[in-house]
């Protein structure tokens, strides 16, 4: 009797040590979590600050706010209705904000994205903090933040002028609601409207990111809802969900004639090259060995997840008290582990569609979004103490150890892959035909950080080419040569209007090219991002990623209706291959294409768009003239003899 008395005297001084301890453990345990947050934050704005940079591709974006801050609309020339940018919610955050602030474009876009890409650390260390628990239950330490930080394209995206910082922020907004939605223990109405309209905006943020929100948003439409009135609260979600997307998709459908971005057009992202994409795929895993840091997290998640439930005999919401199979799995949808499911699962679908379609020729940019959903869920690592933290050491503890060793092998390895360069060939471009985007600008412009438009004058070409719209006040064509070292310019017809007949660039970077000119010259480029009729030709089979269709300038003479006789047409064009563009452009179909976005926007062409978007889009025709001519049924001015 009195031994079992000891015992119990034991135990209670125990739980008053630990008691005390408490408060201690917290407040320690809440400032390693805050000063985690605050160097992960510093870390990464400093490595993405010293890789300050805008891209090319960051510049098309600018030139359509230009056109939207000028009254032209959100086009990328004007009098054209082509929408060149793939996400629609950073061109108007960059018009906003450029509205707002009347600051220089570059600038705000600079700033723009640094904040969003700090933002999106912010969120999803908030967000697996509330998964585990909070700083309560465990000591919280940067984990799977730490490994994005580190990898160096990850770096090289928080500024680029590209709104890779605006989707990772979406990705941990979306995190940090959906976790504090499934741990709620009562969940407010607004606040769940709030969620789904955040939910919702998933295709505006970028077209693929509807997975994600489709899937967030059936979780939530199905699990069981705070109101007496379910029918009625799901109706308003579908409302509130989808009345911004699907207002847009209207929109775009009978202003642009196509269900979604012309990009989309131009890289054919339907289209299947399963081998470049896993090229792809290794030219981000392999140089960083990232394979190991997802391996170490992977067990390191695991055994938090184990000591967690040793701490805890709580499972989830109501689950075991359900009897019927469909109700529990209704309640399941609003648990934690379905939110890591959604995430899991989302990044693994997102992966296959990037490896579908090949990848891209940025250096590891199109698998950032998949990388940062993986480590979501292990963002911070709970790091777990004994109960009676001052009681002796026993054997038994061995097992709190495992989590921070293998914590420490993620920090070394971060250390490692920081200081890792990938792509060594610098202003040469691979047989994969991936490149480092950065640091091939900054070799080719011959700047540190190249932001600014005139800072990419000095990228090859550039200046010759205002010289040369400067000096033919009566417009023209500018063709780039063969030996890509100065421009061939196709004079207009005569008579030459007053004030000249304007200038028409085509050149593949579209960027830099149409931010250093005004926006009465018409930008197009041979692959299509802003120029329709090179969008709807057919992927070459082996042209490089991201750049494999290629229109051939013999269409664009005859488009842009300059002289199409030698000797001011450029010596390189064949006269035969122009006349033959110009039947080839009179195909009833190719026409109707080309109205669709350039005839004046009426009600009547606004409902022809609408009706034909989806027909628009399938549409194709050959890039060589005289194939064209057959495929559309035409006369061809020069038949070929019979053999």
């Amino acid at each position: 009797m009195a031994e079992g008395a000891g015992e119990t005297e034991g135990e209670r001084e125990r739980a008053e040590d630990s008691a005390r301890s408490a408060p201690r453990y917290t407040r320690l345990s809440r400032a390693l979590f805050v000063g985690g947050i605050a160097v992960t934050v510093a870390l990464f704005a400093i490595g993405g600050w010293q890789r300050r940079w805008i891209a090319d591709d960051g510049l098309i974006v600018l030139r359509t706010v230009r056109n939207l801050l000028a009254g032209n609309g959100p086009v990328f020339n004007a009098g054209e209705r082509v929408e060149a940018n793939t996400s629609t919610a950073w061109t108007y955050l960059v018009w906003f904000f450029s509205w707002i602030t009347g600051a220089r474009l570059e600038y705000v876009v600079l700033a723009l994205a640094l904040t969003l890409s700090l933002g999106a650390v912010i969120f999803a260390m908030l967000g697996t903090a509330r998964l585990w628990g909070g700083p309560r239950a465990a000591f919280l330490l940067p984990a799977g933040v730490l490994v994005y930080i580190a990898v160096p394209p990850a770096r090289d995206y928080v500024t680029s002028g590209l709104e890779s910082g605006l989707v990772i922020f979406w990705l941990g907004l979306l995190w940090w609601a959906m976790i504090g939605w499934a741990k709620a223990e009562r969940v407010r109405v607004p606040a769940l409207l709030g969620l789904v309209f955040l939910a919702g905006l998933a295709p505006l943020i970028r077209p693929e990111m509807a997975v994600l929100g489709a899937a967030a948003l059936g979780m939530i439409f199905l699990a069981p809802l705070p109101t007496g009135r379910p029918v009625l609260l799901r109706l308003l979600i579908v409302a509130v969900a989808g009345l911004l997307p699907l207002g847009y998709q209207i929109w775009r459908m009978g202003y642009y004639g196509l269900p979604y971005p012309n990009t989309a057009v131009a890289k054919d992202a339907g289209g299947a090259k399963w081998g470049q994409g896993f090229t792809y795929l290794w030219d981000l895993v392999g140089p960083y060995w990232l394979w190991l840091p997802l391996l170490l997290l992977l067990l390191a998640g695991l055994g938090a997840l184990r000591l967690a439930s040793e701490s805890t005999a709580r499972g989830e919401r109501e689950q075991a008290a359900r009897p019927h199979l469909v109700t529990r799995f209704r309640c399941w949808l609003r648990s934690p582990s379905a939110v890591v499911t959604l995430v899991l699962g989302g990044a693994l679908l997102l992966t296959v569609y990037a490896l579908r379609v090949g990848g891209d020729f940025m250096h590891g940019r199109m698998l950032l979004p998949q990388l940062f959903l993986f480590l979501l869920p292990i963002a911070v690592l709970p790091i777990r103490v004994p109960r009676g933290a001052f009681r002796p050491f026993s054997l038994r503890d061995v097992r709190y150890l495992l989590v921070p060793a293998l914590w420490l092998a993620v920090v070394g390895w971060a250390l490692f892959a920081a200081g890792t360069t990938a792509i060594t060939t610098g202003t040469k471009i691979s047989s994969s035909g991936i490149v480092d985007e950065r640091v091939y600008y900054v070799l080719n412009t011959g700047r540190d950080h190249p932001i600014r438009a005139e800072d990419y004058l000095d990228y090859p070409r550039m200046r010759a080419m205002v010289d040369g719209i400067a000096n033919t006040p009566d417009g023209g064509l500018l063709l780039n040569s063969p030996s890509f070292m100065f421009w061939y310019i196709a004079p207009p017809p005569q008579p030459i209007p007053e004030g000249g007949a304007g200038h028409t660039v085509f050149f593949l970077n579209l960027g830099m090219t149409s931010m250093n000119v005004p926006l009465d010259v018409k930008v197009v480029d041979p692959m299509g991002l802003a120029y329709p009729l090179a969008a709807h030709t057919d992927r070459l089979a082996d042209g490089r990623i991201g750049h494999d269709k290629s229109l051939y300038p013999d269409w664009v003479v005859v488009d842009a209706g300059m002289v199409d006789k030698k000797p001011w047409m450029p010596w390189y064009l064949d006269e035969q291959w122009v006349s033959q563009a110009r039947v080839a452009l009179s195909c009833p179909d190719t026409y109707a294409l080309m109205l669709a976005h350039r005839d004046p926007l009426t009600l009547d062409r606004f409902k022809h768009n609408l009706r034909n978007a989806l027909n628009f889009a399938a549409y194709r025709i050959e890039r060589v003239p005289r194939y064209e001519i057959e495929r559309c049924g035409l006369v061809d001015p020069f038949p070929q003899p019979p053999r």
